[in-house]
Parts: C-alpha cells; sequence; structure tokens
C-alpha cells in the first residue's frame, strides 16, 4: 500500500509539472505573438483577382519575408463605405500599429477611424486627405500607362483602342490620358474609346464591356480593372491586348503585349520600419519608375525589338522626369490647349484629373 501511494504520489507531482511547463510554454507562445509588430491590409476585390489586389497582397508577403518581426493579416473584398469602416475599426482594435487601406474609396473611412485611434498608423493607398497619423501612398502608375501605350501602338488595329475603365475617379482618368498620349506620340492618328463599368471587380461586366468595344471597331483593349476578364475576351477576339497592375500574361498569352504593374513589396517594408523605428511622419508619397514601384510586366512573344528599343528610350526620359508624360501642349477632347508648350501639370493637377485629352471618345462623369 505504501509503494501505491508513493507511485500514486510521485505520478501527481509529474503531472503538475507538466501542467506547468505546458502553462509556462502556452505563455511563451503567447508572449512571443504578442511581441509580434502586428500590421493590417484592407483588399476591396480577393487576393486571387489576378491585377490590383493580387499586387497589394505580393507586396504584403514581400514585407513579411523582409521583416520577420512582422505578423500581418488581411481582410479581402471590403465594399467601400460602411463595411470598410467596421473592418479598419476591428483592425484597430485588434492591436494592428499599422493598417495599409487599398483602395481610393477607403478614404472617409480611414480619416473617420484613424481619429479615434491615434496610436495606429493609418496609410491610404491613392487618396487625398491626411491627418497626424494617415498618410497617402501611390504610383506614378500613368508612367507604366505612357509606356504601355508606346508599346501597343504599331498592334493597334483600325488606330481605334478599346478601354474598359472602372470609375471616372482621377487616378482611371490620368491613366487613360497617359495611355492615348504614349500611343499618340507614336502614332498621332490614334483614338481611344471609353466604356466605364462603375466597379472594380466583377469579370462579367469586363468582359461584356470589352466585346461591346470590339464589336465597336476597337483594334485593341485595354483597361484599368482588376481582373484579366477584358483580356481574355481580346483573345478569343483575336485582338492584341495592353494589361494592367500585374502580369497578366498566363490568362491570355496570345494577347498581352505588356503592361504596367506595381511593386509595393518595398514601399511597404520602407514604412513598416520607420513606424517601428519611430521615424515615420504622414506624408503623401507619390512614386514612380525611378524609385521603382512603377513597371511594366515582360513583353509577349509578339513584340519586335525595335518596339522594345521605342519603349526603352521613352522610360529612360521619364525616368529624368516624372513630369515628361504630361508636359504641353496637350489638348482637351474639344481641341483647347489645356497645357501649354513647354508647361508641366504639377501634382496636384494629375490629382484631380477630370477632362481627357484629344483623341478620346466618352465622358468623364461628375463625382
Amino acid at each position: 500500500m505504501k509503494k501505491m501511494r508513493s507511485s500514486g504520489l510521485l505520478l501527481f507531482w509529474v503531472v503538475l509539472l507538466l501542467i506547468a511547463v505546458g502553462l509556462q510554454s502556452g505563455n511563451q507562445n503567447a508572449a512571443a505573438a504578442d511581441a509580434k509588430f502586428k500590421v493590417a491590409f484592407i483588399y476591396v476585390g480577393s487576393v486571387g483577382d489576378a491585377g490590383w489586389t493580387f499586387a497589394q497582397d505580393q507586396g504584403r508577403k514581400y514585407l513579411e519575408k523582409q521583416i520577420p518581426n512582422v505578423q500581418t493579416t488581411f481582410v479581402e473584398s471590403v465594399p467601400e463605405g460602411a463595411d470598410a469602416e467596421r473592418v479598419l475599426t476591428d483592425l484597430a482594435e485588434k492591436g494592428n500599429k499599422v493598417i495599409f487601406a487599398t483602395s481610393f474609396g477607403y478614404m472617409d473611412s480611414v480619416i473617420k477611424v484613424a481619429a479615434k485611434y491615434p496610436d495606429v498608423v493609418f496609410m491610404h493607398c491613392s487618396g487625398y486627405k491626411t491627418a497626424k497619423n494617415v498618410g497617402t501612398y501611390m504610383d506614378r502608375d500613368y508612367e507604366g500607362r505612357y509606356l504601355s501605350g508606346v508599346a501597343a501602338a504599331k498592334y493597334i488595329k483600325n488606330n481605334l483602342v478599346g478601354y474598359v475603365a472602372a470609375y471616372p475617379i482621377p487616378e482611371v482618368v490620368r491613366c487613360i490620358n497617359a495611355f492615348t498620349l504614349g500611343a499618340q506620340s507614336v502614332n498621332p492618328n490614334i483614338k481611344v474609346k471609353v466604356v466605364w463599368t462603375n466597379t472594380w471587380y466583377d469579370p462579367a461586366a469586363e468582359k461584356a464591356a470589352a466585346v461591346s468595344l470590339v464589336n465597336a471597331g476597337a483594334g485593341l483593349i485595354t483597361m484599368n480593372q482588376d481582373t484579366p476578364a477584358a483580356m481574355q475576351a481580346a483573345e478569343e477576339k483575336g485582338l492584341y491586348a495592353v494589361s494592367n497592375d500585374s502580369d497578366m500574361r498566363a490568362f491570355a498569352p496570345k494577347a498581352v503585349i505588356t503592361g504596367q504593374v506595381g511593386n509595393w513589396g518595398p514601399y511597404y517594408v520602407k514604412t513598416v520600419k520607420a513606424v517601428m523605428n519611430k521615424t515615420w511622419k504622414s506624408e503623401q508619397y507619390w512614386g514612380g519608375l525611378t524609385d521603382g514601384i512603377v513597371g511594366l510586366s515582360p513583353f509577349g512573344p509578339m513584340v519586335t525589338d525595335d518596339v522594345k528599343k521605342l519603349v526603352a528610350a521613352k522610360m529612360h526620359l521619364i525616368m529624368k522626369d516624372d513630369y515628361a508624360v504630361f508636359t504641353g501642349p496637350i489638348k482637351d477632347q474639344s481641341g483647347r490647349i489645356r497645357i501649354k508648350a513647354g508647361q508641366k501639370m504639377t501634382d496636384q493637377e494629375m490629382l484631380s484629373f477630370d477632362w481627357f485629352v484629344q483623341g478620346i471618345e466618352g465622358t468623364v462623369p461628375k463625382q
């Protein structure tokens, strides 16, 4: 009986020891998790959209890889409006120190929620409103769009481009104008016909818009959307196409010539490090080709060496001057000179673009 009692007592103490070790280990794991610097991302589309959100999420993954002490989370397919405010609040409550809101329509929600969480840094992509703990950032995507227009010029049938556009906001209008000017720098007779879908992510609507443009005589398709649907429509119709935000060749290999791409990772690393080091200050960042945040996807096999050389020459000029794309003389649709010869549009003017350059068919509805 004594041996049994001794064995039982020993087992009791062993169990207690194991429980204590387990609790300590759990506490250490919890402490390790708490020690991580938390960063969150809110996306308007799906990470699998193959376009804008996909590119943003690649940047998030790059951030996590480059700074092991950073723990990232994301919420995808968040509508712009009340839902965004709810998600931003939840992410702040969960202890995230930096929150990246990656769509223009999140702007007012960011400003409202940021006022309630002064110790959290909010970064809003493509907006223009700032606060002490709110900064904005965007790539000079118009540089890539201009270059893709240069590349596309020799592949446009009938001198007419069909442009599937999301919303009539300055960043989209700016890109449409830049693409048009790039194409016209090679062939002044090129015209661009615009159709608005009023959606960022709707493959069916985007494809239908592209088909309608082809039926209207378009000889090349491009777009400012978040999926490759318009590229696929072009390939099905035997036309070439120019993609946007990400490399979309895999989805329409016979159609995609090239396209503007965003490389967000290095900027995310720079921003988070600044917050961690307590050197971050609110600013309005707008980086271009020289920063490496803007680029072109690899050329398709149909692109000839002479076109590649032409694009390279234009790229060299833009890298010397971020304002080269919108240097006058530039006329609007009516033929009126908006930018005089030798003058350059300012950042503020480009950020509030609400008119089309000459050669574009379509209107810019007021928001």
